[in-house]
């Protein structure tokens, strides 16, 4: 019996399915239409880009295996969001991820769209075992420096976690805490737990802005963050300092206005 034909969009879709049948990837091989041809590179080419992403990911959770395997069984990654802003608070967090995590997109909440962080975020809530919140707001900022501040929302993260963690992996900062912990440098890009905090911690952040965005109209808080973008300048140049601003910031600190709002 002759092998079915199928037409080239019907081959299109049917290489979009999950998963694909191995008997019709034969049966197209040694089909010489051009447009079947360009339908299986594009379908190779895209399985390499997946196998390349699912690679990386398991890189990513190398180090908490690592203690996994050695009967550790609560890894918390924890990372923050928000030093370098004009405005606005700095947020941490703290996640426990489970052994059979894979979402393979967790990565360095810089490397994702805000569309795929949204996505993510919920994700990471419904299959955490843990997850918690930490911030220090800008008179925090202020009264004892962005280092110190960072610290503070961190432990507060660690300290709110639902399940106390056996073991912290903390990216480029050490914390007081007398639960063992590793830093790592770039710890977002080394370790899933971490990237995951990361992940929450920005989302947390950006929801936040965007609710003081609508109390604090002018600097575009919403699409800044409370950065200091040619459009915050002009707002701090129009309006002064918000009650949310970081006094001891540049240019503030140097070139303190009076405006619209009484910080």
């Amino acid at each position: 019996m002759a092998e079915k034909k199928f037409t080239i969009k019907k081959v299109k879709q049917l290489l979009n399915e999950t998963p694909v049948d191995k008997q019709l990837l034969t049966q197209l091989q040694d089909d010489k239409r051009a447009g079947v041809q360009q339908a299986l590179r594009t379908y190779y080419h895209r399985q390499e880009r997946e196998q390349a992403r699912r690679e990386a990911f398991q890189q990513r959770l190398v180090i908490e295996r690592s203690y996994w395997e050695k009967g550790v069984q609560y890894v918390a990654g924890i990372d923050e969001v928000g030093r370098g802003p004009l405005a606005g608070p700095v947020v941490a967090a703290a996640v426990i991820l489970p052994h059979d995590f894979a979402l393979y997109d967790v990565n360095d909440s810089k490397q994702l769209s805000a569309t795929k962080r949204e996505a993510l975020y919920q994700q990471i809530l419904t299959e955490a075992v843990a997850v918690a919140v930490g911030w220090a707001d800008n008179r925090l900022i202020d009264e004892v420096n962005i280092y110190q501040a960072t610290i503070t929302a961190m432990e507060q993260a660690v300290a709110d976690l639902t399940v106390r963690p056996d073991q912290l992996l903390i990216d480029a900062m050490t914390i007081a805490s007398d639960v063992p912990q590793q830093k790592l440098i770039k710890g977002d890009a080394k370790s899933a737990s971490i990237a995951a905090a990361s992940i929450v911690a920005k989302v947390n952040r950006d929801h936040l802005m965007a609710f003081y965005d609508e109390i604090y109209p002018g600097y575009e808080f919403g699409h800044n963050a409370g950065y200091g973008t040619k459009a915050h300048l002009q707002g701090l140049a129009n309006y002064g300092v918000s009650p949310i601003h970081r006094r001891t910031f540049e240019p503030i600190k140097t070139g303190l206005v009076t405006g619209k709002y009484s910080g």
